[in-house]
Parts: structure tokens; sequence; C-alpha cells
């Protein structure tokens, strides 16, 4: 069983984020650190919205947080962010091979399906995990472990890939194989990604065999 994470990994849409986070900050005159980056660039919304209001003790609700940052991503993910290099090539040969394919997501599900409707990577997936409905992070391994068997696997026998360190990390911890993918926005973590996964790849280019 493939898991695939989706912002960094399948689509090229983490210059958005950061993007949507400086202006955020911007706007209320605010600066934009490195601890909250790393923090919010490993959540999902709700966590990351909340933990917003609270660095910066802002009146907005979590909730209104949410809404600026969807409002200013959902014509991004519908329109302008492109799949990752080789992702289609790739998903082909695996679903030629007869591989079952899923994925799993922080993004909010309405810019998931967004952007695979735009990308046309819809048709390769049996189905959409969202960490935010689950109620886990992927931090944490439970969701993985949690993913594998409502696919009615272990997760011994599930892959990952995945752009992101923390991801990668509690996937293995679930029990899963891991390949890293390279993604400019963890472009300072590659060397510990590749310590750390079964594998790790510039882009799926790599993995397309002749």
């Amino acid at each position: 069983m493939l898991l695939f994470d989706l912002d960094g990994t399948l689509v090229d849409s983490g210059g958005v984020w950061l993007q949507i986070d400086l202006d955020f900050t911007a706007r209320r005159g605010l600066p934009h650190t490195q601890e909250y980056h790393d923090f919010v660039a490993h959540t999902t919304a709700p966590t990351a919205a909340q933990f917003t209001k609270e660095y910066y003790q802002l009146p907005e609700s979590a909730e209104k947080i949410m809404a600026e940052w969807s409002n200013q991503a959902l014509y991004e993910y519908a329109h302008t962010i492109p799949a990752k290099p080789h992702v289609r090539a790739y998903l082909d040969q695996c679903l030629r091979n007869g591989a079952e394919m899923a994925v799993l997501t922080s993004s909010a599900p309405e810019l998931c399906r967004a952007t695979l409707k735009r990308n046309d990577l819809s048709r390769y997936f049996r189905r959409l995990f969202f960490a935010q409905e689950i109620g886990l992070e992927k931090g944490d391994p439970a969701l993985f472990r949690t993913v594998a068997e409502a696919l009615g696997h272990t997760p011994e026998a599930c892959v990952l890939y995945d752009d992101s360190p923390v991801s990668c990390r509690s996937a293995k911890e679930a029990g899963l194989k891991v390949i890293g993918v390279y993604d400019a926005l963890f472009a300072a973590h590659e060397p510990e990604l590749r310590a750390l996964c079964n594998g790790y790849i510039r882009d799926f280019g790599e993995l397309l065999r002749p």
C-alpha cells in the first residue's frame, strides 16, 4: 500500500503557504519568526490557527484565522499550484504495477481536492485521508497506524512518501517504510531525511523504470 503526502510531495505548494504566512503576519505588523514557521509548517490548519492566535496573542478566533488563510489558498490550489516533477509518470507506473495508492495529508479537504482535480491526480487514489478529520497530527505515529488499519493493511505493509521530517519520523516509528521526498521548504533537513528514511529522492523521476 502506497501512501502519499500532498503538499511538497505530490504538488509544489510550499511557496504558497510561506507567502500566506508572510502576508498574514505583515498585515498585522508582526514578525515572522523561524520558531513560528517551524511549527505551522508541520501541522494541521486547526492546530496551526490556535497556535497562531496564542503565539501572537491575537483577538481573532482560530476559525477566523483559518478562514483568512483558506480564502487566500483556495484560488492557488485550484488554479496555479503544479504537480511536482514526474509525479504523474510515477503514479502511472505504480498503477500499471497494480499498486494501491492513497493520500494522507494535513491539508484542508477542499484544498486537497481542488489541486488534485487541477493536476488530474484524483484518479490514482483509492482514498483520501485528512489528518484534521481523523483528529491526529502527522507528528503522531498513531495517525499512520490508524490509516493503515482503515486500508486493511499492517503499517509494515505500507510505504509513505513525504517531504516533512516530522511526518517521516513518526511514520517510521509506526512501522511504515518511508521514502523522503526533496522539497525546497525542508531543504535544510535533507541530511536528516537521508539518514532517517528507507530511501530519499530529489524527484520522482529517480523511481521511473525504463
